[in-house]
Order: structure tokens, then C-alpha cells, then sequence
């Protein structure tokens, strides 16, 4: 890819002053060879790290998001680490133009762990094009982990695949097929080719995947089973549902049951009630019982009989939890803050509002209000509320005084949910006028500077934060001034009101009125500084107006400083064939300096841990530098400057994640800039810490921990750390809780060079 004259140019190129003994030094080191020799691969290898010299290099054009030479050189070096580097940068950065050379490494390089990385690059860039390099590969290599990563490829370009590409997306899907069932014949099967196959197959969705899936069910492995399960459960597969009821309730490994009864909830598969119901009331791990609570809501055609009995049994565990919440004093029992049990009785609301739905049932509604004391006016107390007695639930909100749960805008956004899950209700459970009042109420809240004086009862205290959720209920309501109530919101000064607004203005049908607001809105969005998710949105939205002048306003996004909106306006544009601008993308203007990477860098060997202090305890991170280093280093200079300290956890799904770093603590905030992701091959198993995403490279200081292995994320998310003390402490904290402080240790203990 460049002669061995172009290293010290390219050196100085970022930043560093190099010494000529320095730079010859790191060329016989790296020993860059010809274009004519890089062909062939045949290349001599180093069993040395790449150099730091390089990895600055590397790390910079990752960073900028930027594929030239200056990468495509290092293809050919003598040292396969660097190799293998190179080829994840060039996955990460998801250039197309990398797809030639990552084919070539992948087909001819002598290092099969350099191959591998190959395939996962390829698989990163999601390009159609690479198909037959990696189909070749698969039926050529005898490598496994060539074979694993071939597999996994596969599966994330047929997910990307739009709809008109479907018959190729077949192709891919009958690929991974075809390469689980050879798994499934062999006498010592691949262990990883099967867990990364199972994944490739819920991504690509292939036909009459069933079968092929539920084998597994029966391996002694009991990851297998688990995601054999978990794949059957996301494509809503029931061809292992008799296994499936077995393993339910006999198999020892709890992620195995948990994952048994999302398969069975998911097929609502009617037979296993009774058992579904012992595992939610009876399991001792309660990711089990929080999967089989679930499961039972999706039984909705189950004999009411049944749902009675799952009621009352639910309801009893659920005066178990709340008594369990509660601590002892002098004069009477007092609710322990934020107690770990609330967790478990929301998801006992949820299933009991799905359950009872308009069933009117007094008890179920008498228990639900005493949950209120624990968990405050939840979501997904609010929605079961609505569910089981809309005419109930309206009146004691709009009629009683209840000032002081709408004070908080958390509170005012969990009533709104409720107010618009009325207009999912049937037409039958509506024809009391409910869904008016609902609808009038809900238009109320939106005239929230004056409801101190208009409306006694909805008086509500920072609703900024609430009014996206009060918009998103009143738009399920289809009203005759939605577009305008829209266009209104679109000219607030919160970033997320205005992204709201637009992005239900792109669901109504296009309209030249909502294309003039949204044209407008477009440039004072393009200068937020801190949050660009309204411009993201109002382009989305343009973009389905399907006309000349939203097209010319998306070009206008061409000019943005912001890489991600410069990038959408691209791909928007492509999609409505008005012209290909890919050239305008650019490369990211990164806020990193060469002492930021420096400094990120050296960390790498090292042993960094986070200790996490909150609410419930603390918990310690291992942190990966060496898989994730610049996500590594934002989270540890956020914690440094104790940006972390007294944010609320805002999201909890339980067997799945806990979420935190949000300032704003609506899911919507950030630090006021955004991070590349730094996808890498470190699994999503129980405890590992993740980047948290609305799309591509928008990561800034949300991250979560998963609960239980969530392969799904695998690929898509970056990890930078792993939980290595303290899952207890993470299993135990609920919405609401507060990290505390957020400690940082460094080591200088140096880790071995590991080939992945």
C-alpha cells in the first residue's frame, strides 16, 4: 500500500516529532512491504505488539473516521498484530473503499487470527460486495475461529439489507444456515461458530430457521441452549417449544429457564401457563421469575379462568415483595427507599395490567395503587392502571387532587403514558367518551406555561422534560390539530421537544405546510451546540416528504460541522435519488488532540478498574483499554472530573440492563458531544459494560451493564469494560438509585500480547 520513504512523513502527519533512528527503529519493526509483495501475504511475522508509534496513527484515523493510505499500508506490514489492527480499524471506520484490501487479507494473509479480524471488519462494513470473499473463505478455510467469524459476517450484512435486496438476504440466510446444520453433523462441533451462528441467524432472519435453531436446545452446553433459546424467542420461532417447556423447568442453568420462558411468552405458547407461572412465582433467580412474569402477559388468549388464577397468585407475590420492601419503625412500617423488590412488582403491574385489561377488577386495581408508595407513579403502573379501568383511571387523575404527583416531570410523563395507552384500548372498552377526555387532557398538559391557571389539577414542574412523552400520547390519539400542535413544538427551545415534534410530523403524510415548518426549523437545529438530535430528526423527516424542496434543505446539512449530520444527509438523499454526495461525508472534526490519544494509549497493558459507588453499593469495572481505548479514556475523564457523581440511574430492564450517564435523566442527555464507537470482539456476557447508542457513533456518557448475555448487542455496541465485584450490588439496583462516586485505579502491570 506506501513505500517504507512515506513513514516519517506520515508520522509528522500526526503529530509527533520523530527522530531518524526513531522512525528506522519502527520500520523494522513493522517492516512495510511493496504493493507487488502485499498481494502474495506471504509475509514473515513478528510476534511483537504493534508499536505505540503506530497505534497513535491508527487510533487517530479511527477517530476521524478517516480510510487512506495511511491505513491501507499497514495491510502489508511484516508484523501481523499490526495487520490485524489495521483490518479492525478499517471495520470500525466502515468505508466501503476498505472492502478490496480486508478481502485480500482475509483470503490470502498467513496469520488466520489476522484472516478472522478480516471477516470481522468485513461484517462491520456491512457491504453486500463482500459476499463472495467470505463465502469462499467459509467453504475453503480450516480454521475455526476464520470459520466463526465468516459465519458472523453474514448475519450483520443481511440485516442491513434494505427490503428491495430481500432475495439476497435469503442467500446469506440459507449460508448460516447451512453452516450450523454442518456444525450440528460434526462429532466435535465449533463451539464459537455455533454461538456467533445462532446470532447471525436472528440478525438475518432466514426462512425455516426453526428447526435448525431447536437442535441445539439439546446440547450439553448450556450457553448453547441459552442462545439457541434466545434466538428462538427474538424471531418468535416456536419449533423447540416442547424441549423448550422441558428445559423451563428442569434445566440448572437459569439463563437456559429465563430464556425458555421468553420462547414460550413470545409463540404464546398457551400450554406452558401452569408452568410459566410456577417459574414467576417460585424460581430463586429472579431474572427467571422477571422472564416468566413477562411471558404470562403475552398469553393473552389463555382462558380467563387462568388469568384469574395467575392474577390472584401474582398479586400475593406481589404483598410479599411489598412487605419485604418495607422496614420497621417506632411508630409503623416505612418503605425503604428505592427498594430492590420493585423491580419484580413492575413487572407484576405490567403482566397484571395486560392480564386484567378492562376487566375492571377492584383488587388488581387496589394493589396497584398501593404499589404507587413504592415505586411512585410508574410507566408501567400508570399503563396497567389505564388498562384494567380507563374511566377509573381518568377520573382519579383529572378529578381528584393529585398536585403533588404531577410535580415531578417524571411523574407528569408516566400519567401522560397512561392517558395514551387509552387510545390503543378497543373501540369497545372506549365508547364512554374515555378517549376524548383522555385526548383533552392530554392537549391540556401540552399548554403546560399556563396550566397553573387553566387547569388546577396538572400543574407541573420542569415539564419540559415530560411534554415528549405527553406529545408522543396525544399523537396516538390521531387528532384533527396534531400537525399543527407539531408545528408549534417545533419551535421550543429543548433540543428533544423539537426532535419529538419532528419526528412524528414524518409519520403523518406528507404535507407542504409540515415541510415549510420543518425547512425552517432545519437551521436553527443545525446550531445546537450540544445535542444534534433534532437535526437528525427534522432531516428523517424532510426526507419523507418526498419533495424537491425537502431535498434542497437536506443539502443544506451537506455544510454541517457535525460528521453524523453530514452523514444522514447523504444517506437520505441516496435513498430519494436525488443524487449521490457520499464525497460531502468527510472525515470527523475530533475534539482529541495527539496528548488525548497519547495519554489513552499508555494505558493500554495496564490493569483499569472503576469502582462504582452507589445507592445499593458498590460494583468494580474492569476496564479494556486495549479492546475500547478511547472509549476507555472518555469514561475515565468523566469520572475524573466526577461528572458521573449524583446522576440517576433512568433505566433498569431487569435480565437485561441497567443504564446510567445521562444528566438529564429522560434517556435523551449527554456530555454536548459524541464518540466514535470502537466495536470489538469482547462479547455481551453477564456483566459486561457497554456504550449506550441512538445509532452509529453517537456514544457520549451513557453506558449500561446487561443483567444476563445479551449476544444480540455483540457487534453493535461497543464494550469497554466488564463487572469483576459487585453483580450483586448491579442486580439490585432499580430506577431511581444514584451513583455516588466513581473511583479510577491504575495499575502498571503490563498484559500479555494476545492474538484474537
Amino acid at each position: 500500500m506506501v513505500p517504507i520513504l512515506k513513514t516519517n512523513r506520515l508520522l509528522s502527519r500526526a503529530g509527533i516529532a520523530v527522530s531518524t533512528t526513531c522512525a528506522l527503529l519502527l520500520v523494522s519493526s513493522t517492516h512495510v512491504l511493496p504493493q507487488s509483495r502485499a498481494r502474495g501475504l506471504h509475509n514473515p511475522t513478528s510476534g511483537d505488539p504493534v508499536p505505540k508509534l503506530l497505534l497513535l496513527r491508527i487510533l487517530r484515523a479511527e477517530d476521524e473516521r478517516r480510510w487512506d493510505d495511511e491505513l491501507r499500508n499497514l495491510f502489508s506490514a511484516r508484523n501481523a498484530a499490526v495487520r490485524s489492527r489495521a483490518a479492525l480499524a478499517a471495520g470500525r471506520i466502515g468505508d466501503e473503499s476498505a472492502l478490496a484490501d480486508l478481502s485480500v487479507l482475509l483470503q490470502r494473509d498467513d496469520e488466520p487470527y489476522v484472516r478472522a479480524m478480516a471477516a470481522f471488519a468485513l461484517g462491520e462494513i456491512e457491504a453486500l460486495s463482500s459476499q463472495d470473499a467470505l463465502y469462499v473463505t467459509l467453504k475453503q478455510t480450516k480454521d475455526p475461529v476464520v470459520r466463526a467469524r465468516c459465519v458472523e459476517a453474514f448475519g450483520k450484512i443481511a440485516a442491513a439489507l434494505p427490503k428491495e435486496q430481500e432475495a439476497r438476504a435469503r442467500e446469506l440466510g440459507t449460508t448460516i444456515l447451512e453452516a450450523l446444520r454442518f456444525e450440528a453433523r460434526r462429532s466435535v462441533p465449533d463451539r464459537l461458530t455455533i454461538l456467533l451462528g445462532l446470532t447471525a441467524a436472528l440478525r438475518a432472519k432466514p426462512a425455516n430457521a426453526g428447526p435448525v435453531v431447536a437442535e441445539f436446545l439439546h446440547y450439553s452446553d448450556a450457553r448453547i441452549r441459552a442462545d439457541a433459546a434466545n434466538t428462538l424467542a427474538r424471531l418468535k420461532l416456536k419449533d423447540g417449544n416442547d424441549q423448550l417447556r422441558k428445559l423451563l423447568t428442569t434445566d440448572p442453568d437459569p439463563i437456559v429457564r429465563a430464556n425458555a420462558a421468553r420462547v414460550l411468552g413470545a409463540t404464546e405458547d398457551k400450554a406452558s401457563f401452569e408452568a410459566l407461572l410456577d417459574r414467576a412465582l417460585k424460581d430463586k433467580d429472579s431474572r427467571v421469575r422477571v422472564s416468566a412474569i413477562r411471558a404470562l402477559a403475552s398469553l393473552k388468549d389463555a382462558p380467563d379462568l387462568l388469568h384469574v388464577a395467575a392474577t390472584v397468585a401474582l398479586i400475593e407475590r406481589g404483598a410479599t415483595l411489598l412487605l419485604a420492601a418495607t422496614r420497621e419503625s417506632k411508630d409503623k412500617p416505612t418503605l425503604r427507599a428505592h427498594p430492590t423488590e420493585a423491580n419484580e412488582l413492575l413487572e407484576i403491574a405490567n403482566a397484571l395490567g395486560r392480564l386484567r385489561q378492562d376487566s375492571k377488577d377492584y383488587r388488581t386495581m387496589t394493589w396497584l395503587r398501593q404499589i404507587r408508595r413504592v415505586t411512585g407513579p410508574a410507566p408501567e403502573v400508570e399503563i396497567a392502571l389505564a388498562r384494567i379501568h380507563p374511566g377509573n383511571y381518568l377520573s382519579e387523575i383529572t378529578t381528584q387532587a393529585r398536585e403533588s404527583m404531577l410535580l415531578d416531570w417524571r411523574a407528569a410523563s408516566s400519567i401522560a403514558q397512561g392517558f395514551g395507552e387509552i387510545a390503543a384500548l378497543p373501540d369497545s372498552t372506549n365508547d364512554k367518551g374515555f378517549r376524548k377526555e383522555a385526548e383533552d387532557t392530554l392537549r391540556a398538559m401540552l399548554d403546560y406555561r399556563n396550566s397553573g391557571i387553566t387547569i388546577k389539577t396538572l400543574v407541573v414542574v420542569h415539564s419540559e422534560y415530560a411534554i415528549p412523552d405527553v406529545l408522543r400520547a396525544y399523537a396516538a390519539f390521531k387528532p384533527k390539530d396534531l400537525a399543527e400542535v407539531l408545528r408549534k413544538h417545533l419551535k421550543e427551545s429543548d433540543v428533544i421537544i423539537r426532535a419529538t415534534a419532528a419526528e412524528l410530523l414524518g409519520e403523518l403524510p406528507p404535507d407542504e405546510m409540515n415541510t415549510r415548518a420543518l425547512v425552517a426549523a432545519l437551521p436553527v437545529a443545525l446550531a445546537d451546540k450540544e445535542l444534534n438530535d433534532a437535526a437528525l430528526a427534522i432531516l428523517d423527516s424532510l426526507a419523507k416528504q418526498k419533495s424537491s424542496q425537502a431535498n434542497e434543505a437536506i443539502q443544506t446539512a451537506l455544510n454541517a460541522p457535525d460528521y453524523l449530520v453530514r452523514r444522514k444527509a447523504v444517506a437520505l438523499l441516496k435513498a430519494n435519488g436525488a443524487g449521490d454526495f457520499s464525497s460531502r461525508i468527510g472525515t470527523v472534526h475530533t475534539r482529541n488532540t495527539t496528548a488525548d490519544y497519547e495519554r489513552a494509549i499508555a494505558r493500554m497493558g495496564k490493569q483499569v478498574t472503576a469502582i462504582v459507588t452507589t445507592t445499593k453499593g458498590p460494583f468494580t469495572i474492569n476496564l479494556l483499554p486495549d479492546e475500547a481505548t478511547l472509549n476507555v479514556d472518555n469514561f475515565i475523564q468523566l469520572a475524573k472530573r466526577r461528572y458521573f457523581s449524583g446522576i440517576t440511574v433512568h433505566r433498569v430492564v431487569p435480565n437485561f440492563v441497567i443504564q446510567d450517564g445521562d444528566p438529564r435523566g429522560d434517556g435523551n442527555g449527554g456530555p454536548g458531544y459524541q464518540i466514535r464507537c470502537e466495536i470489538n470482539q469482547v462479547p455481551y456476557e453477564r456483566g459486561a459494560v457497554g456504550m449506550a447508542l441512538s445509532g452509529k457513533d453517537t456514544g457520549g456518557s451513557q453506558w449500561f451493564v446487561t443483567h444476563s448475555p445479551q449476544p444480540h448487542l455483540d457487534g453493535g455496541y461497543t464494550v469497554f469494560g466488564n463487572v469483576v465485584a459487585g453483580m450483586d450490588t448491579v442486580d439490585a439496583i432499580v430506577r431511581g438509585d444514584v451513583i455516588r462516586s466513581i473511583v479510577i485505579n491504575e495499575s502498571v502491570r503490563r498484559a500479555a500480547n494476545r492474538r484474537r
